[in-house]
């Protein structure tokens, strides 16, 4: 049974055919052809698989991020980093690396960061001599830093499909975060220097007051979830909906560059994507309910205690695996089919569930930018017009440096967890 599953599943993904068409429908075959059980239970575990708690704050995150980017918010972050940054080596790329930090931290959405920062920062940098396949492969991996710092999308759905807390991996997010994000930095740092590029004027006092100014409004978001979160105010789910109203809020009535038209644009938009994430998330449910039924995590379990016997060459061959995984395939599938399989014996082995669920993002924030089905590369190439091909020296060098960043993020636990353990 499993082995046509997964047969049908490499055909259609392999046909172009859409991730959740080629899921649903794989099973679908299945349950059809190799058993006997009835096709309506398949429908019955699609709805069965949105029907959590934690998965109402998906609409809400996305709904903010895109409010942010039409509200004038995403570029006031862009000042605000640039005053600080720019007169530095490499700031204008530098400025880049931040501001998608701080918009992941105001989005949770990898490809929307790569739009708002993109739009902005493309034609800063090649204006200020980068090369077009860096910019572009700067712009790929900043994006990527979205899964990991909260409000992440992905963190969510990792917390609802095993039970972590959201508001633990929130916290932990934090930490590794930045590392990832550092790592990025060091190498932008490097590049700069290297090619003597032309830096910004250091801003005065008060420019820097003005734009944080300017800006406090937009940086209120993180300290309003997470200060919520952990003071007990709301929960991670209800964060998601104070984030959405604030960011309307400051968009409608301070800076005022929303009005009702596109208020509508922004709210199709976010329910097209909030309905392309959470079928996906439906029919990922259903594969993984198949997998359970076939016993593969099960068998998966037995050849890791059978082969395996240490947490370190554990974490190794994850890493490996999801690497691999993240060049093919969604992080929100792929948390949905593989966070269930290795949970139960990553936490046997005594390796820390919110730190599993740390370096299993961290992993797959990767496989946004790396090819052949990396989504942020298609984001970027249509953003700045360039080919695979003509990117790949980007790419390949900040895989590189966050490729560091991740060994770093899986190998010392306390670098992402520090801040959860400060507030035990």
């Amino acid at each position: 049974m499993i082995l046509l599953l997964i047969i049908l599943i490499f055909f259609f993904l392999f046909s172009s055919t859409p991730i959740f068409v080629a899921l649903t429908i794989s099973s679908f075959l299945t349950v059809l052809f190799m058993t006997d059980i009835q096709p309506m239970i398949l429908i019955q575990r699609l709805f069965g698989g949105i029907d959590q708690f934690a998965l109402m704050a998906l609409p809400f995150f996305i709904f903010a991020a895109n409010i942010m980017e039409v509200g004038g918010l995403s570029k006031r972050i862009l000042r605000w980093a640039r005053g600080l940054v720019g007169h530095l080596a490499g700031g204008v790329a530098m400025t880049t690396q931040i501001s998608s930090m701080f918009f992941g931290a105001l989005s949770g959405s990898s490809p929307a960061t790569v739009i708002a920062i993109g739009k902005i920062m493309y034609p800063e940098m090649l204006r200020g001599k980068y090369d077009k396949w860096f910019a572009a492969g700067l712009l790929a991996s900043s994006g990527a830093v979205s899964l990991i710092i909260p409000p992440s999308i992905t963190l969510i759905i990792f917390g609802s499909v095993t039970g972590v807390s959201v508001g633990s991996l929130f916290i932990a997010g934090i930490g590794a975060g930045l590392i990832f994000g550092l790592s990025s930095i060091l190498y932008i740092y490097m590049y700069a220097k290297r090619n003597n590029l032309p830096r910004d004027k250091k801003a005065s006092a008060s420019e820097v007051w003005d734009s944080t100014k300017k800006a406090v409004w937009a940086l209120m978001i993180p300290v309003i979830i997470l200060g919520g979160i952990y003071g007990g105010v709301f929960t991670p789910t209800e964060a998601a909906g104070v984030s959405a109203v604030y960011a309307l809020f400051i968009s409608l009535f301070v800076y005022k560059e929303m009005n009702l038209k596109s208020l509508y644009k922004v709210c199709v938009d976010s329910a097209v994507l909030s309905a392309q994430v959470l079928v996906l998330v439906a029919s990922a449910q259903v594969l993984g309910w198949m997998l359970t039924r076939g016993q593969v995590p099960q068998h998966i379990a037995m050849w890791i205690t059978s082969n395996i016997d240490n947490s370190i060459m554990f974490l190794l061959v994850l890493n490996f695996v999801l690497l691999i995984l993240g060049m093919f395939m969604e992080g929100v599938a792929a948390i949905i089919i593989v966070a269930p399989l290795i949970f139960p014996t990553a936490v046997a082995m005594g390796i820390d569930p919110v730190h599993l669920g740390i370096i299993i993002i961290s992993n797959l924030a990767i496989g946004m930018y790396t090819p052949p089905f990396g989504l942020n590369l298609f984001v970027t190439q249509g953003l700045t017009n360039l080919k695979i091909q003509e990117m790949m020296p980007g790419i390949l060098r900040f895989f590189a440096f966050n490729f560091v960043g991740l060994l770093i993020i899986t190998y010392v636990p306390d670098a992402s967890l520090f801040l959860l353990r400060l507030m035990e």
